[in-house]
């Protein structure tokens, strides 16, 4: 089994590849901000640290994190941030591992796909076996961002400022997929990717 990391910027389009690679190859997928999410639950391994660190208030009348007021008890206060980061991005990673020694031992899947916005900050380059970053023009970005989840200039502005910029994607990641045109083009770049994967393994 092949562990690929898949990462790009917002608006890159990693969900399209990501579906395109769930339905059409044998292999399990796995999206870091949800198993993030996953671990925040009552009785998971982040909630009673995020708890204890963020306080009561955060929570909802059932005792679940409610994300909306975690978010807003983060807002602007970096050194808050780092703390909830300093209890989750260990623990995800922790996750990731147990479950690549998990399906290396099934032998199930051809391939594990892990998802992550910050594979190149968190090291994830470690752990996989290969660092895919998909790509896609600044002004094709900005368009998807606007359309399909309404984002003004400033808010698309603001996210891109804390993201990596492209040279760092370009020099940690060994494949890069283009996914500024259509989707068939993209589609034909995955296929050709793992198609000479499949090549080697025979």
């Amino acid at each position: 089994m092949k562990v690929i990391g898949v990462t790009g910027g917002v608006g890159a389009g990693k969900s399209e590849v990501l579906a395109y690679l769930a339905e059409h190859y044998n292999c399990r997928v796995i999206m870091a901000d949800r198993v993030a999410h996953q671990l925040e639950e009552p009785g998971e391994r982040c909630y009673e640290s995020l708890v204890a660190l963020l306080g009561t208030q955060v929570l909802t009348p059932d005792g679940r994190i409610d994300r909306q007021k975690m978010a807003a008890r983060i807002f602007g206060d970096t050194a808050m941030l780092e703390k909830v980061n300093a209890i989750v991005h260990p623990a995800v990673k922790d996750y990731l591992l147990e479950q690549i020694a998990r399906e290396r031992a099934l032998k199930k899947f051809d391939f594990l796909f892990i998802e992550a916005a910050l594979l190149i900050e968190e090291g994830y380059g470690k752990i996989v076996d290969e660092l895919w970053y998909i790509h896609a023009d600044m002004a094709v970005r900005r368009k998807r961002l606007k359309q399909i989840r309404g984002y003004s200039d400033e808010k698309i502005d603001s996210i891109l400022h804390k993201q990596l910029p492209e040279e760092a994607f370009y020099e940690h990641c060994g494949v890069v997929i283009e996914n500024s045109g259509t989707l068939a083009s993209v589609y034909q770049q995955i296929e050709k990717e793992l198609g000479e994967y499949q090549c080697q393994k025979q």
